[in-house]
């Protein structure tokens, strides 16, 4: 079992979730854990869990969200945890900082906010999804895996991503008081 694996369990033990759905994602992640020593990784099938962040700006108005080259959706920074990830958060504050291309983003706190269970064309994504704080006069840039970057502010989000990026938002709010 390694390093990654072993945070992942702590994480999701140590989580209070919001409400009765969480809860049973909750639930659903450790049981794919305790069955899979390789539910961190990508191979693992029939899925894996990945991390996510949504980045916020400084003021706490607006969310960067990047249109996926492959999926073409709106989306919340995030993908596959890496070996050299140490912990869950870790390797979502990774990901967002690759994707967004924003040094010196910050958790907005150091356990997740939300967690989404989606199927992708190779296999279900178990994804813990965190919020991260970007710098001000932090500038963006497109990555390798987006088709583009763009700054939109809550109330805008609905009208281009999907209800898992609406409801990490609302729950991203309620966590900051918003």
């Amino acid at each position: 079992m390694s390093e990654l694996h072993a945070d992942a369990v702590r994480v999701l033990k140590d989580w209070d979730a919001p409400d009765a759905a969480q809860e049973q994602l909750r639930l659903d992640y450790l049981d794919h854990l305790a069955q899979h020593d390789d539910g961190m990784w990508k191979p693992c099938r029939p899925g894996h869990i990945t991390a996510s962040a949504l980045v916020i700006d400084p003021v706490g108005e607006r969310v960067l969200l990047t249109l996926h080259r492959k999926l073409k959706m709106w989306l919340q920074m995030g993908g596959h945890c890496e070996p050299g990830d140490a912990t869950l958060a870790d390797s979502a504050l990774r990901e967002a900082t690759e994707e967004s291309g924003i040094a010196g983003l910050t958790l907005l706190r150091a356990e997740p906010v939300k967690l989404d269970r989606h199927e992708t064309p190779c296999a279900w994504h178990l994804d813990v999804q965190y919020a991260a704080i970007a710098e001000p006069g932090a500038v963006e840039a497109i990555s390798e895996e987006s088709l583009d970057l763009k700054w939109y502010g809550f109330d805008e989000v609905a009208a281009v991503a999907d209800g898992s990026v609406e409801a990490l938002l609302a729950r991203t709010r309620a966590v900051i008081g918003v």
